[in-house]
């Protein structure tokens, strides 16, 4: 059941709901983690000068196997028993199970992580999407915050926490991300499926995250 925008003339929007649902399928958030994993190895060169393309690979398949494939699986495994209505999740009931689910996959993904003594700014992005997940399922009981949002915010966060220590200048990815975050946003809104208080939520708490993550781990 999707969230209603009695404020939002549908027939304006009408034709933007084609590309929306492109947008909101190509960024949607399981693939995130892994596709920021991706960018931050070519944005922190310094870091990542150590590890040859068989470690960034392992590093890569190990995101893409905890938060991509084991979280799809999983919620194709609870719609086939019927412990959920819709894989899409329109429900904040139906996001219960899968968000428990994905939140085991995403903490073993910060383990391995550390495990693996990756850089810290992939430590930070693994800590700050578990964390996020856990923000996201205790948000849930009260609102049906955006998930979207949420993994845009956490990119446009993990941005600034490399900006706060890398020599780089990171101000073109920054406007960048902010700028694919905005599109996912507004995609969101033209598809009704969340109010605009729980698309800003979203962003607010990827972000938050984000950061809190960054100095959690400099303690």
């Amino acid at each position: 059941m999707q969230t209603k925008l009695p404020h939002l003339d549908i027939k304006a929007y009408k034709g933007l709901r084609v590309p929306a649902k492109i947008v909101t399928y190509f960024f949607h958030p399981v693939f995130m983690p892994t596709v920021m994993a991706i960018i931050l190895t070519f944005l922190n060169v310094t870091d990542f000068r150590g590890l040859n393309i068989a470690q960034r690979n392992q590093l890569w398949g190990n995101f893409a196997m905890n938060t991509i494939f084991f979280p799809l699986v999983s919620v194709l495994l609870l719609k086939a028993v019927g412990f959920i209505d819709s894989v899409q999740m329109h429900t904040t009931k139906d996001r219960i199970m899968p968000l428990i689910a994905t939140m085991m996959f995403y903490f073993w993904a910060y383990l391995i992580m550390k495990g693996l003594q990756a850089p810290l700014i992939l430590k930070v992005l693994s800590l700050g999407a578990f964390w996020g997940i856990v923000v996201v399922f205790i948000l849930n009981i009260f609102i049906k915050v955006s998930m979207h949002t949420a993994a845009a915010g956490g990119a446009i966060g993990v941005i600034l926490v490399l900006m706060m220590y890398s020599p780089t200048n990171l101000i073109l990815p920054l406007l960048i991300t902010m700028v694919v975050a905005g599109i996912i946003g507004t995609a969101r809104l033209v598809m009704q499926a969340h109010t605009p208080f729980e698309i800003w939520l979203g962003y607010i708490a990827g972000i938050l995250v984000q950061l809190a993550a960054y100095l959690y781990l400099l303690l």
